[in-house]
């Protein structure tokens, strides 16, 4: 498992188009699972679940993304599942930081402008 946490400032919508686009154009075999939505007052929430192969790990990884949102304040958690081999243990994680690295460049351009 691999996680990615941060703040930044932005459009909930925007950032959320951004990360969806970046993160199903980093990988031909990425694919988007499912999502939920929710909005309580001022504050937005957005849950979006991805898959892609991991040629690495010759397996599945998943990506769970959950983005905050209170005006322009926005709270990031990307967490990555799956991709190990083991039985006992986990080894073979390569594919989930692979994965969440695709996230982290798109988040890295955002925080730059």
């Amino acid at each position: 498992m691999a996680k990615y946490e941060t703040t930044l400032t932005g459009n909930f919508d925007a950032v959320l188009r951004s990360l969806e686009e970046g993160i199903m154009n980093g990988s031909f075999t990425a694919s988007y699972e499912d999502g939920s939505d929710c909005r309580m007052g001022a504050v937005r929430c957005a849950v979006r679940v991805y898959e892609r192969y991991s040629a690495l790990g010759s397996n599945r990884v998943s990506m769970a993304v959950t983005l905050v949102g209170n005006g322009k304040n926005l709270f990031l958690s990307a967490i990555t599942s799956g991709g190990s081999q083991a039985m006992l243990f986990k080894i073979n994680t390569w594919g989930e930081g692979s994965f969440l690295d695709t996230l982290v460049e798109v988040v890295e351009r955002l925080k730059q402008g």
